[in-house]
């Protein structure tokens, strides 16, 4: 079978309780504290039980989330750039101390896992805000996020009783190990990964092409955590890639998953982070296009590839292949970027996200050197649902 690129750290950590000890675990977590974490945190926990977030054990101690904040790496040196926190209030730490445990909870009061208390902090929003999201506006979602959270970090290991009860995309939640197991089946050697909260359009797969030219194997794995409530919900996004590798994509060379992450909007350093992501998953290259993971216009339009110009790349240990705004330009008669056409503005279409929106929502087909056809008549059934559902 084919050697897969090492994870990040070099060990894929699983922080999953083994089935025999679970019933213990529960019983103990019968007499200590609970804390009930939030979507995100949720979806954290997650990707710190099957190695998504390798190295990390747990949720950051202070040491590593200052180092995290001001230089993207954590305590040991490891580069890791965005924070991975758990919050509370004071009231909710009452009796809570360093070298004990925490019980965890989801949404619906169920232990999902235990916290083994390495430190409690009290900890800057407007810095964290500041150095990771480069502004202390609450208008920006992640820094909203951040102003939302208690007063108070706890950190330390977990140990995960239950993962989360999934109930959509089952066939396609892989975990790393069967991400990595998936490649290595195929024999792929080299992999890119490709991170979207939106429908993939003809841009997309422009670039997506562009990059498989050059690799064994295209990993398509949204992003279907948390996102702003003003994107487009995960399911229909779903099902619209599925339309589009069933009718244009080579099915031996492309894998689709789902990435449970939540959204956090920031820009430059998420894009760090969605690259350490899938090379714990098992890519050896990562696409990188216009304004990755940007939010309004916090961020210039290729930020996010310029902060891989200060990352050694022995640290990364992942390939950014690094794309220009892309376009069907009617002269060349093909898709294009600034890169490679020559013609001006008026030769290429172009839509805002406006426009395809408000097209949408009239149930007008974008061009087709736009949107596949068959991607648009998903949006536009969606957008019609929803305006239904909206004026009921």
């Amino acid at each position: 079978m084919t050697e897969t690129i090492a994870p990040h750290g070099g060990t894929l950590i699983n922080r999953c309780a083994s089935p025999d000890t679970v019933a213990e675990l529960e019983e103990r977590a019968r007499s200590l504290p609970r804390l009930r974490l939030n979507e995100r945190e949720l979806s954290d926990l997650e990707l710190l039980a099957i190695g998504g977030y390798s190295p990390l054990k747990g949720f950051m101690t202070r040491a590593d989330y200052r180092r995290v904040v001001e230089d993207m790496h954590v305590a040991d040196g490891v580069l890791w750039p965005l924070p991975v926190t758990l919050s509370a209030s004071r009231e909710e730490l009452h009796g809570v101390q360093v070298g004990s445990e925490v019980a965890l909870e989801d949404e619906a009061a169920r232990v999902v896992a235990l916290l083994q208390v390495e430190d409690i902090f009290e900890y800057d929003q407007e810095r964290e805000a500041q150095q990771v999201y480069r502004t202390t506006e609450a208008a920006h979602p992640g820094v909203a996020a951040v102003y939302a959270q208690g007063e108070i970090l706890l950190g330390g290991p977990v140990t995960v009783l239950h993962r989360r009860q999934h109930s959509t995309f089952l066939p396609y939640r892989l975990d790393p190990a069967e991400s990595r197991r998936a490649f290595a089946e195929r024999g792929w050697t080299r992999v890119v990964g490709f991170q979207t909260r939106n429908p993939v359009h003809r841009a997309h797969e422009y670039i997506q092409k562009c990059a498989l030219e050059v690799v064994d194997g295209l990993f398509l794995h949204p992003l279907v955590g948390e996102t702003k409530s003003d994107d487009i919900p995960a399911d229909v996004r779903m099902r619209c890639y599925e339309v589009l590798l069933a009718g244009y994509y080579p099915a031996d060379r492309v894998i689709l998953g789902v990435n449970p992450a939540a959204m956090r909007y920031a820009g430059p350093r998420e894009a760090v982070f969605h690259a350490l992501l899938r090379k714990n998953y098992g890519c050896t290259h990562f696409i990188v296009g216009r304004d990755h993971a940007g939010v309004g216009n916090y961020y210039g339009t290729y930020d996010a590839q310029r902060i891989f110009d200060g990352i050694a790349a022995d640290e990364l240990g992942i390939t950014p292949m690094f794309f220009d705004n892309t376009f069907y330009c009617r002269s060349c008669m093909s898709m294009a970027s600034s890169k490679t056409c020559p013609h001006g503005v008026d030769d290429r279409v172009t839509l805002s996200g406006t426009q395809v929106r408000q097209m949408l929502q009239a149930g007008q087909i974008p061009p087709v050197e736009f949107s596949r056809p068959e991607v648009a008549r998903i949006l536009i059934e969606a957008a019609t649902a929803s305006a239904s559902a909206a004026t009921s």
